[in-house]
């Protein structure tokens, strides 16, 4: 599933050293890996190791993509889980990408825990047995799931494997610019999607020569967060049928989609979008365009709310629910989500220390508060996501209703990873572009390719 979050640059004002006397940070791996492919077929023995006893000297290696202020943020929950495990020591190492992670497991070389922040590689992590599966540590420590959303332990688990939890979560919802609503005199945030095509109108200035000078919002798919993935759950719109074949084109609400993407695209005009989208800023720096006033609304995650604040923080705005289709005011409330997952590779040396870890970093509340404080990430369990102790604002109090209201959704895990998103969006950005006259066909096309790409996955 994503992301399903991109490689996002982190909001920070320098490197910050860790404090925590127990946490070793090393430096990434300087060389590039290859995705991940076969690692071998079981998930180990089947049953749980056991913890060190206290008095049983451990030390284990977690591996992260986090760097910076976040890494250090990381290291201090850590820090915490040391004080309490005072014979498990941390070796914490930053900026490991899931490339890496997979590297050092074929090598035998495998950290005890490895966070990802790709949740499209659920199916390859759990099919190939390259994360162990945690349902035997799960059943002996009688771990209730039922603390966590559906959607987010969907995006953990793979037909029946569970070899991954969740540790934050990203959530997406709808962002606006409130002085630029204030001097078009839009009183209240779109919830269906004709007023969201008719703001986007009412917002969008033009320069003299008929460029586009600020976008209301930008219907580009792959533009910044407009992605498939993120828009499809507004939609309704439904990627498999009940046989687990591609359902694009026997389902409506695809077209649905896709054509309110590409009559907003005409109202721009695609050419004068893609000029726009091609000079507009990148989208994890302080030149993005919602942060420079240059796109009045956009979809986005709850993390954006740390940049704006590091980046821009006069910016006047607002977050809400992203808009439904005018004849689904039902799915008002709906919202996209994905995250960081972490789990125990194959070949851990000290697999029941890692699982204490794992255990600790997605279902202690305290925990999951302390990281959602620090990172501005949705923490993932119940409890979590409500406690008094969460230091967050009010732009932000949107994800935490959307995470708790029970209509979050996610896109399918698969063992090709991502390649069937890559399928559907490239035909979107080619249909909302005027490249594919004929939608029907096309949804057709991209059925037949993706349950081709499933089919090669095995």
């Amino acid at each position: 599933m994503q992301h399903r979050r991109k490689n996002r640059r982190t909001p920070s004002t320098g490197r910050i050293s860790s404090p925590v006397p127990a946490i070793v940070l090393a430096g990434a791996l300087a060389f590039g890996l290859t995705a991940c492919g076969g690692v071998g077929n079981g998930t180990g023995s089947g049953q749980a190791a056991a913890a060190p006893s206290s008095d049983e000297k451990v030390s284990i290696t977690i591996w992260s993509k986090f760097a910076d202020r976040e890494l250090a943020a990381v290291n201090a929950v850590l820090d915490k889980f040391h004080q309490l495990h005072p014979n498990i020591t941390i070796k914490s190492e930053g900026n490991q990408d899931d490339d890496k992670i997979t590297q050092a497991i074929r090598g035998g070389n495998a950290p005890d825990v490895a966070i990802s922040f790709t949740t499209d590689n659920i199916g390859q992590f759990c099919s190939s047995g390259s994360f162990q599966n945690l349902q035997p540590y799960l059943d002996r420590d009688k771990v209730d799931l039922n603390q966590i959303p559906q959607a987010t332990r969907d995006y953990t688990s793979f037909q029946g494997t569970r070899c991954a939890m969740p540790m934050l979560a990203d959530v997406y919802g709808l962002y606006y610019n409130k002085k630029m609503f204030e001097a078009a005199g839009i009183t209240a945030p779109p919830k269906t999607m004709s007023e969201l095509a008719e703001d986007a109108k009412k917002l969008t200035q033009l320069n003299a020569d008929g460029s586009i000078k600020v976008a209301g919002f930008v219907p580009t798919p792959g533009f910044y967060e407009n992605t498939v993935q993120t828009l499809t759950p507004q939609f309704g719109a439904k990627w498999q049928n009940a046989d687990g074949k591609s359902a694009l084109a026997g389902d409506p609400a695809w077209s649905t989609m896709l054509n309110w993407q590409k009559d907003l695209t005409n109202f721009y005009g695609a050419d004068k979008l893609t000029q726009f989208t091609a000079a507009a800023g990148q989208e994890y720096s302080a030149d993005n365009n919602f942060e420079t006033g240059k796109t009045a609304m956009m979809v986005d995650g709850e993390f954006r709310t740390a940049f704006i604040a590091a980046e821009a923080p006069d910016l006047d705005y607002a977050t809400a629910p992203f808009p439904v289709p005018d004849d689904k005011p039902e799915l008002y409330g709906t919202a996209y989500t994905t995250g960081t997952i972490i789990g125990i590779p194959k070949g851990a040396k000290n697999a029941g220390a890692a699982w204490e870890l794992v255990k600790y970093l997605s279902t202690d509340t305290d925990a999951l508060v302390d990281l959602a404080n620090a990172l501005k990430n949705v923490p993932t369990t119940a409890d979590s996501a409500k406690s008094p102790n969460l230091k967050l604002t009010p732009q932000f109090q949107t994800f935490l209703d959307l995470f708790n209201g029970g209509k979050l959704q996610n896109n399918p895990s698969s063992n090709n990873g991502g390649a069937y998103i890559k399928v559907a969006q490239d035909f979107a950005l080619k249909y909302a572009n005027g490249g594919a006259p004929d939608l029907a066909a096309g949804l057709k096309e991209v059925d037949s390719q993706i349950d081709n790409l499933s089919t090669l996955g095995h």
